[in-house]
Formats: C-alpha cells, structure tokens, sequence
C-alpha cells in the first residue's frame, strides 16, 4: 500500500509507540507499504486546496524538514530489500517565482542535495534505498518532462552535485551519480496526457539525461471534445460545471487545429471561455476514476493511461506503480458507488490494461 501523510500526522505516528503499534498494525494484516505521496504538506480533503497544493515549496525549509520526516517513518515501514520511493511536489506553483531564477534554483537544487545526503546516509546505515521522485504537473515549476529534464542539466546536476561532493566527499562523477540515483521523478498519466506530452518522446528526453522513473501514478482526466455548435458547447459546459466546484485545482489545456496549446489555470476560470475558444480539445486535470471512460459528452484520457502500460510492458521503466484517485468525495452521485467496490474496479481496469499489453 501507499500511504498519504500530512506533516502534522507525520509528527503524531512519530510520536510515543504508535510508528511500532502501525508496523504491528500492518503484518498482522499482510500489509506493506513500500511508497508515500509528500507531495501535499498539510490537509488535503479540506475545503478549499488549489494552489496551496504546491506550498511549501522546494525553496523552503519546512518543505525539507517534513519530507525528512517521512524518510524516517518510510525507513521504518519498509520491508528489508524492498525499494522505497516518496513522491514530492514539482518545485513550486509557476506563479509564484518572482525572484530571478539563479536565486530560487540555487536554492532548490542545495534543498534537493541535502534530501540526497539523507538518503545516502539512511542507505548506508540501513540497506534501505529510498529516492524521493519529482511529480511534474500543469503550472507546476516543471509542468513537462522537458522542463524536468533541463531543470536536472542546468541546476541539480551541476549545482547540487558541487554541495554533494563537498558534503559527502565524492567525486564530482560520483555525487552526480547519487543525485541521479535518489532524485527520480514520479510520472503522473493523467498530467502527462493534459500536457498533451507524448509518453514515448518523453521517457527518451528522461533517459537521454539519466533521469529514472520512481513511480508511475495510474491515473485519468477529463478529455473533451469541443464542437462549432454553440448549443453543444453549452451542454458541455453544464456537464464540466458539475466538476468545477471541487477544492483541487483543475488546470485545462486547449488544443487548437494546428497543435498549438490554450492554457487556463482553473475549470472554473475556463468555462466562461468556452464559448468563444478557438480550441477543439479540452483535457481537464480532474482525476476521474479509471473505469469511467465516457460520461455523457466527456471521454476520460484512458488511451493515453493505456499507451503508457503498454510503455511500461516494453521497457519495464519503473517498479513502483500506484492508482491515485483522489476525488471520490466530489464525483456526481450517479459515479459514485461504494468505496470498497471503486477501488476493486479501479485495481481490475488497471490489471485488465496490464494483462493486454503482455
């Protein structure tokens, strides 16, 4: 299993015996847990998230010190010579660097550099190996696995790789190797198809740099066709205005005839757009459940889901595959059903797609 853990419920399952009583808790019912998800800090299920999503971010140092925090509990959960991987934010929300870039990069790549130093030294004391993997996502500071691998080339690798040799006394070749083997990036299929990222394109720019896979979240969005037709567009928009009061953000990107991209940071910011724009697509970072792939007129992004499993049969990129779909609570009620029974038919979609790309 994985695991999502807010900062303050890292300090309580760190506190008196309950870490040991949660271990107890787990083999007295075959469990483990082998990932966690530290991308957001604080509460999630709340009633209003967003862009608070993204905060604090990377340049900060209680961004550091909580996910130091859940290497220490994932040091403790996972099971001898099992891989672990902790998913994290991409950097920051694009909207809030205002600094010049050398400043706030400077910073984040040292953040990441000394969450490495962690990671080598709970490796050498333990056995265990954990990375923590960067997850990019619409208007994140990496939105695309391009922006991830030049954010590795022109600051991790040559910046932090300086601290990380000093810190730890290696070689220039051998803290870049570290960074490289602990920093890894989480690849979310729902982010990639809203993107509009072409999943092979993207593992070659990945692999090309020597950026591994850490985690693939198995996921899907809304993907809408827009019509001419004016009243068809505006039962389109009533559709999606059932899913723009969620608490998540929920970045659109519009394709237009001739490829080129509309970008809108919120559903709810793009719906008075839709009459007039010029797009002919729509994808929606909404994750909607895996088995739904039509509702009314919108079609969820599940092909693109399914051309990255058959990837991942090719090439076996990652280990560490997770379903992630977080908005259960705010689906109309005619897609809800019990929760037990969602996420056995969100496992059986998954396993069905697996089984048909072998």
């Amino acid at each position: 299993m994985g695991l999502r853990l807010s900062a303050a419920e890292c300090e309580e399952i760190l506190a008196g015996d309950r870490l040991p009583a949660f271990q107890d808790f787990l083999a007295t019912h075959g469990l483990y847990v082998f990932t966690l998800n530290g991308f957001p800090y604080g509460a999630f299920h709340g009633p209003r998230v967003k862009a608070e999503v993204f905060a604090p971010d990377w340049r900060e140092q209680a961004r550091v010190d909580y996910t130091l925090l859940l290497i220490q509990i994932l040091q403790k959960l996972l099971p001898p010579g099992l891989e672990g991987s902790i998913s994290t934010a991409p950097l920051s929300y694009k909207p809030w660097i205002t600094l010049p870039p050398e400043e706030a990069m400077g910073r984040i790549a040292r953040n990441l550099a000394v969450l490495t130093h962690r990671l080598l030294e709970v490796r050498s004391q333990s056995g265990n190996y954990i990375h923590l993997d960067l997850e990019p996502e619409p208007d994140g500071l990496l939105e695309t696995c391009g922006e991830l691998a030049a954010f590795f080339e022109q600051w991790l690798l040559p910046l932090g790789g300086r601290w990380l040799a000093d810190r730890a006394g290696l070689s220039p070749a051998g803290a870049r190797e570290a960074l490289l083997e602990h920093i890894q990036v989480c690849l979310d299929t729902c982010h990639l198809a809203v993107a509009y990222e072409d999943p092979a394109a993207a593992l070659q720019k990945l692999a090309a740099t020597g950026i591994r896979v850490g985690k693939l979240q198995v996921t899907s969005g809304w993907q809408v066709p827009l019509p001419g037709d004016q009243a068809l567009r505006k039962e389109i928009g009533r559709q999606l205005a059932r899913f723009s009061r969620s608490p998540y953000l929920h970045q659109v990107r519009g394709r237009k005839d001739n490829g080129s991209l509309s970008r809108y940071r919120d559903l709810f910011e793009a719906l008075p757009h839709l009459p007039a724009a010029p797009d002919r697509e729509w994808r929606i970072h909404y994750h909607v459940p895996l088995f739904v792939e039509k509702y009314g007129a919108l079609t969820s992004t599940h092909e693109e889901t399914r051309a990255v499993l058959r990837l991942l049969a090719q090439h076996h990129f990652t280990r560490h595959l997770e379903i992630e779909t977080y908005t259960w609570e705010h689906l109309p009620v005619e897609l809800k059903d019990d929760l037990v029974d969602f996420l056995e038919q969100e496992y059986l979609w998954t396993l069905e797609a697996l089984a048909a790309t072998s």
